[in-house]
């Protein structure tokens, strides 16, 4: 009989076959969903013998949510999140228009899902633009709720935007251009340590051997400087045992080392010594730059995975790191990989690791067998092409080989 997932004693309950909401997305989202459930049902069949089994709960967002309620993002679809705890979701679309953000922050913002978590690393025959995309191991900490991305902003010419603009002068001497735009970057020291936190305990549980804060405290020095200063401070006091500052290590230092840099100097670090990093810790805006940049090195958003999670109430949504594609909709061509690998993320964070193995077997055999989507495809000498549909085929045939 299906059942909720629940939270006790701060870890999550997962019963034997666990009600699972998903959104399938916009755009190209169902074609993508059709295939990765596919996936997602025969990996947890196979890995259980047949004893476990998701019931998936369909929600809505996005454009059929706004063609079906008039809501582009319905209070039921928030409140089965709540209820349920873990869900998946495909792309959705930004709606156009003023007062209208982004679906997918709304989300993270309103489940206070404050770690945006992306690993990246490389599957071979992948096609890669790098010389050497195997050495890109990475696993991305992106703060999820505070940064630009709070949406503190005001239109130019507004009388709201001329006040602050006045206020902003007489307060604190800023000589702001009056017909400036203006918004806030609110970065808290509560929010960029349980960010930090979650990086050092996942670094610690991973036996990774490095945390880097990347930020822009050379020039934004009270709130990405401040972010770094934070994180030393909480990486010595919490875990003083396990983890080293950069400048103190030993010869054959054994503790994971905290270290930080600037965002530029990492952009161009991750192309010429990707080695150096392992577990990245960083700021809203900064991480979305640099986790897409560090996804074209092994292969694109389109096989990129992502989950936005909050690891002190259980809460997690799995999703999709790419756009909808809509000129692609319905064409059943569309490589499926972002969702079928959040799925696997689903499954770790389930603990179901068998179905967690299994998926990245099948997908990792099908890639370097050549057989892939067009994206792929057109890019690899050899390749044979299939169909979003034959993809996820091709993904269950080898999860047993």
């Amino acid at each position: 009989m299906s059942e909720k997932i629940t939270w006790r004693e701060n870890r999550i309950i997962v019963p034997e076959e666990p009600i699972i909401p998903f959104i399938e997305g916009d755009g190209t989202g169902p074609d993508i969903w059709r295939a990765a459930v596919r996936v997602f049902d025969a990996a947890v069949r196979i890995s259980s013998g047949g004893k476990r089994k998701i019931e998936w709960l369909e929600v809505l967002a996005g454009e059929k949510a706004k063609n079906l309620t008039g809501d582009w993002l319905p209070e039921a679809t928030i409140e089965s999140f709540r209820e349920h705890r873990i869900g998946i979701k495909g792309p959705l679309t930004t709606p156009v228009g003023g007062g209208h953000r982004s679906l997918n922050v709304a989300l993270r913002r309103i489940l206070d899902l404050y770690v945006c978590l992306r690993p990246v690393s490389y599957y071979p025959g992948v096609p890669s633009p790098v010389k050497e995309p195997q050495l890109v191991d990475m696993v991305v900490f992106r703060e999820n709720t505070e940064d630009v991305y709070a949406g503190l902003e005001l239109k130019s010419g507004t009388p709201e935007a001329a006040r602050l603009i006045e206020f902003c002068e007489k307060e604190f001497g800023w000589r702001i251009r009056p017909d400036s735009g203006v918004g806030m970057k609110p970065i808290s020291r509560a929010g960029s340590e349980r960010l930090i936190r979650a990086a050092i305990r996942y670094a610690v549980a991973h036996k990774r051997t490095s945390v880097t804060f990347v930020h822009k405290g050379n020039i934004q020095k009270f709130t990405e400087g401040a972010f770094t200063e934070w994180g030393y401070d909480l990486a010595r006091r919490e875990f003083g045992e396990q983890t080293v500052r950069w400048n103190e290590t030993r010869e054959n230092e054994t503790r994971i080392v905290i270290q930080d840099t600037i965002a530029d100097i990492f952009l161009q670090q991750i192309l010429t010594r990707p080695r150096n990093f392992d577990v990245i810790a960083t700021m809203n805006l900064n991480g979305d730059y640099l986790s897409d940049a560090l996804a074209a090195q092994v292969g694109g958003i389109g096989i990129a995975p992502g989950a936005n999670i909050n690891d002190e109430s259980g809460y997690a949504i799995f999703e999709a790191t790419h756009g909808t594609a809509p000129k692609y909709a319905g064409k059943n061509v569309i490589n499926p990989s972002s969702v079928i690998l959040s799925g696997k993320m689903m499954f770790e964070y389930m603990g179901w690791l068998e179905a967690a193995e299994l998926i990245e077997h099948g997908l990792k055999e099908t890639i370097a067998r050549g057989t892939v989507t067009y994206d792929f495809a057109r890019l690899t000498r050899g390749a044979t092409e299939v169909s979003t549909s034959a993809f996820a085929d091709h993904v269950i045939e080898n999860m047993t080989l």
